[in-house]
């Protein structure tokens, strides 16, 4: 892999994370259609590197409020006051989001393996991706309900769309924001919970893939590295703010048409 190239799949990696489409389909996409291999040996430090920089670009731009949370948090389990229950519920909840992902996505992997990273199955997803912000857009910008009245089965049920949405093709942003919706939470309480719930499962992934990933690398592998982390990290920035802009103001219906056409391309094209 040339620096370029690292530099490539960095910036659609980061731009593409928190945005409704899929970033695992665009990826795939790109690496077929411009024949990018990232190869066998080095694929899971990459994949690895690019989620660290999702993480630490949430972790970022999300700063001042994951200080107050993690404050509140640690203050409610001395002191109980009613000042702090709202974001240590809020923190348990998403514990909770985080345990349903992966015990789902444990199941998943189990029983589908990599079965669902054909071309045209790929497709299918992203087509239903773009459907689902369709239907986001126009039906499901009403709901009234705030970070204090999030339920426990909320979060049950958000945890799950998340483990879906790992599925090629799928959106992790768009899955859990299009249930959060639906669930009648309002654009920003269902924003701020799905955003920072990518925290702990991108840094679990992480964490657990570190051991095998304990090996000496050649200078033009530390070079794509370190090009598609920069990248990557700098340009997930950019698409938290997008997103958060587009939410506010409605307008997915953009990625929606991107989604679809992305699928009509990986079932003609690839």
């Amino acid at each position: 892999m040339t620096w370029f190239e690292a530099l490539l799949i960095g910036f659609v990696q980061g731009i593409s994370e928190f945005l409704p489409i899929s970033s695992t389909a665009l990826m795939l996409i790109v690496q077929r259609l411009l024949h990018i291999s990232i190869g066998e040996d080095f694929k899971l430090a990459f994949e690895t590197f690019l989620h660290i920089a999702s993480v630490l670009a949430v972790i970022v731009y999300f700063r001042y409020d994951l200080k107050q949370i993690s404050s509140d948090f640690l203050s409610h389990l001395k002191t109980k006051q009613p000042s702090t229950q709202t974001n240590f519920r809020f923190t348990v909840l998403i514990i909770i989001s985080t345990l349903i992902t992966i015990f789902t996505v444990t199941v998943l992997e189990f029983y589908v393996g990599d079965n669902l990273t054909n071309p045209s199955t790929v497709g299918l997803f992203l087509v239903i991706t773009g459907l689902s912000l369709i239907v986001m857009e126009h039906g499901l910008s009403h709901g009234i309900r705030s970070l204090p009245h999030l339920r426990w089965s909320d979060s049950v049920i958000i945890g799950l769309a998340q483990a879906i949405s790992l599925i090629p093709g799928m959106s992790r942003t768009g899955s859990t924001l299009f249930v959060a919706l639906l669930l009648g939470l309002d654009k920003k309480t269902s924003l701020r919970y799905s955003i920072i719930l990518s925290i702990p499962v991108f840094l679990g992934m992480s964490l657990l893939k570190l051991p095998d990933l304990i090996r000496s690398y050649n200078e033009t592998q530390l070079l794509a590295l370190t090009t598609a982390f920069t990248t990557s990290f700098l340009f997930a920035l950019v698409g938290i703010r997008w997103i958060i802009s587009l939410v506010e103001n409605t307008k997915l219906s953009y990625f929606a048409c991107f989604c679809i056409a992305l699928g009509f391309l990986s079932w003609g094209w690839l």
